[in-house]
Parts: C-alpha cells; structure tokens; sequence
C-alpha cells in the first residue's frame, strides 16, 4: 500500500504524540517539548508484512564492501580505507576550522574517478566557486548545486547519478511538510533520515557537514549521530596551529585513527612529521618539557609549558590552555601535598604549544614536571621526553603504547624518556628482547622531581 505523509507532534521528555500543538504536553505536563516530525503511516503489519529474507553471516561476512578512495591519506586513515558506497558519513567543527574546505578538496579527489555532486545549502554557487578557484578544486565531474529543500537533495540522490554527494550543511536543510524553520531538532532528524534512505537505497556515499554548539558537542539530537554511520570530529584553533581529524564513530574502521593537518595556501595539508614541526622553534629553559602523547594509535611529541608568578592578589589565578583546568589544578594540590613546593601563593599557566589539546592522562608527568621547573627556575638535566599518569599519592603509572612513544623519542634525537615502570607482566618487546631502551622509569613525582632537575 502507498505510504502516505503527514505530521504529529511528538514530546520529547516523554515521547507521548498528539496532532496538533498545545504547547504543554498532556502526558507529562512539560512546557515547549512538542517537536512536529513527518509521520509515515502504512497498512498494518499483518495485512502487508512478510517473511523476511535471510541469509548466512559467513555469506554476509564474504561480501566484498568497496571503497572510495579520497586521495588524501589523512582522511583515508581515519576513515578506515575510504569511503564506503552507500555509507552516511557526518563532518562536524567548530565554525572558520575547515569543514568545507577540507570536503570541496576530498569531492575534487574523488571526482577525478567518479561522479560528485556538491550541495551547498548556505552559500551561493559563486561562492563555492570562488573557493574551488582558490583551492585548484575545479573538475568536469564534480557537479555543484545550491538548496535548502532536502525533499529535492533526496529526490536528485535516488535518480543514482552521482557516487558521492556532499551536502553542507545538515543545519541549513528542511523538509518540505514540516513548518518548523531549518535547524530545529526535527527538521535535522527527518532532513537526515529522508537523505540516508536516498543514499542507502542507491549505493550513493553521503558527506553531512554539522554544526557544534558552544560546548562543543554536535548541533541538534544525540539521535543525528545514530543515524549516520561515520561520525567525524575537526579539532583545533581556527586562528592557527594543527588541524586534527578524528573519528567519534566509525562503522567501517577503527576510532584510533587520527590525521593531523595544517592549513594552506591551498587549503588543508596533510604533516608529514607534526612531532618535528611542533618543536621546530622550541627554547629549552625552565618550565619547558617534551611530552610524548597519543593521537589515536599515532605519538606525537608536543611541548608542554609554564609560567609560575607570585599573586599579586588575594586569590592566585590558574589558567590552562590545550588541558583541562580541572584536572591540572587536582595536579597542583598533588604536588603541594606530596613535594615540598609551595604552590598555594603562585600564580600558574600552563599551555600546549601547537594548538594541540591533551585529554590523556599520560600528560600528568610531564605537566608536573613543568609546574616544577618553573617554580624552582630549574630545567632536565637531560635530552628528554616525558610521560606518565599520576596518582593523588605522588605514584607514578603506567600508560599504553609504551613502544610507540619510546620509538617517536628515539626518531627525534632524544636520549632518554621519563616515564613510569614496566609492569612485569607485561613486559614491553624491547625490553623482553633484551634490547637497550631509552626509558628511565621512576616510581613517583617525588623521585622524578629530584632525580631530572637541576638549576641552570
């Protein structure tokens, strides 16, 4: 039986529906949570059901997925090999990182072996011209179309023309029987369900570009990042610095992938050698250390720096940029506690160079080991890198990797890596092959403070 299209109210504390809007839900009583959605309405299950097709996992497992391949080696990495026919695919950023530079480059890669169509729905055509003009972006097969009405991006999606379609932006985009302006939480979900069943019905790869909110988290409902299949997050400052690409969800690869770029004359350049460049105009003094950190499965060497002052006030400040303040000042009530630093009158600033930010927590050493060398006005006494996560009891821990950091160290020149034990159940290859290695273990903050630093 032919579906049929209408609307419903739907609330979305409760979920009760009703057919018209009353502006309080009658189910639950909450103000302003009736969202209007399309409601689709076929004949009962029984009437039009049947049994469903079934098939072996070994056959399922057999089949061949074929992938796209963008060209970029960055965006391939963290795709899992490329894009993959039929696969939704969600780019989200901070606004001026890059969204749609980086995907007018990834669809005039792609259109040198397939045909692409670039939907913009917040710029005119001249625009998007004008920066394929700049980016070198302009090819016969890469097609270019501008609408906000994703009942015709659908609709030009199932004519199965086109192998890869980019639509920017997600938040820009409506559907036709609901009323509610573009962005609302339910033009958004039934925007990108009508584009994925067009998409998925026709083997066509999908690129959504989205918006973030000020916190950071994607634009719109949590059920945007279901619904898609790949979920992609651009990092880094707008003004400057690393551009780092990372996967949130990935149906067809792994997470752990990242692909660091740097922005260009022509746009967004895959780093050969971040670790290198991010130390290329490093000055070794007091409260500057080397800090061996994970991207993914990809170490990366970045500086750690601070500054230590006296307050001028009452109240001494602590700011940190590229970590999380929380964290850091947990760091300085341990090293008051545990070392003899006086920390409660100071002042202290703590930043990651590069524009690169560290969530994990083998950044505890290194941050430490800053704060105290600023405060002391001492340095390394060695050519050293430094990792290590931080109990609240001084103890330093182990952290994954351990290899991988040791060798990116060893690539650079450095002679020796802080870092803590290797735990003796599992010991690391190097080691259990009876190989020299570079780390220096310590076994608590106390030790490392002692042992690494000394006065100019």
């Amino acid at each position: 039986m032919a579906k049929s299209l209408g609307t419903r109210y739907v609330c979305s504390n409760c979920g009760a529906s009703s057919l018209s809007y009353t502006g309080r839900c009658a189910q639950c009583g909450e103000w302003n949570t009736l969202e209007q959605q399309v409601e689709i309405t076929t004949a009962t299950a029984g009437a039009s059901g049947h049994s469903l097709k079934v098939e072996s996992v070994i056959k399922a497992a057999s089949t061949k997925t074929s992938r796209i391949l963008t060209n970029i080696s960055e965006v391939d990495e963290v795709l899992g090999g490329g894009l993959v026919a039929g696969s939704v695919n969600l780019l989200a950023g901070q606004p001026g990182i890059g969204k749609s530079t980086l995907l007018l480059q990834v669809a005039y890669n792609i259109a040198k072996g397939h045909k692409v169509l670039y939907v913009s729905g917040e710029e005119s055509a001249r625009q998007v011209g004008l920066r394929a003009e700049r980016l070198g972006a302009s090819h016969k097969d890469l097609q270019l179309a501008v609408s906000t009405v994703a009942n015709d991006i659908a609709a030009t999606i199932a004519d199965g023309k086109y192998d890869v379609v980019v639509m920017d932006s997600v938040q820009s985009v409506s559907v036709n029987e609901i009323a509610s302006a573009a962005g609302t939480v339910s033009q958004i979900t039934n925007s990108t369900q009508l584009l994925t069943a067009a998409a998925k019905a026709t083997g066509t790869a999908l690129l959504l570009v989205g918006h973030v909110t000020k916190e950071g988290s994607i634009a719109g409902p949590k059920v945007l990042e279901h619904i898609v299949d790949v979920v992609l997050q651009l990092e880094g400052d707008r003004y400057g610095g690393f551009k780092i690409l990372r996967a949130v969800k990935n149906r067809y690869g792994s997470t752990n992938e990242t692909g660091i770029f740097e922005m260009g004359e022509h746009g967004l350049q895959p780093v050969e050698n971040p670790s290198e460049a991010l130390l290329a105009e490093r000055q070794a003094s007091d409260g500057s250390i080397v800090h061996a950190t994970m991207e993914g499965s990809r170490p990366l060497l970045v500086e750690v720096q601070a500054l230590v002052n006296t307050t001028s006030y009452g109240y001494p400040k602590r700011t940190a940029s590229g970590i999380d303040l929380t964290r850091v000042n947990l760091l300085i009530a341990m090293l008051e506690k545990r070392t003899k630093l006086k920390l409660a009158d100071k002042d202290i600033y703590v930043n990651i160079v590069g524009g690169i930010r560290l969530s994990e927590p083998a950044a505890d050493l290194a941050i430490c080991m800053a704060i105290a060398s600023a405060a002391k006005g001492m340095q390394l006494k060695k050519n050293a890198v430094v990792f290590g996560e931080v109990g609240l009891s001084g103890e330093v821990r182990h952290v994954p990797y351990l290899e991988k950091r040791l060798a990116e160290a060893k690539k650079l020149g450095f002679e020796v890596a802080i870092g803590p034990r290797v735990r003796s159940g599992n010991p690391s290859t190097s080691l259990r092959a009876g190989k020299p290695s570079i780390l220096m273990p310590v076994a608590d903050i106390r030790t490392a403070l002692n042992t690494f630093l000394e006065k100019d």
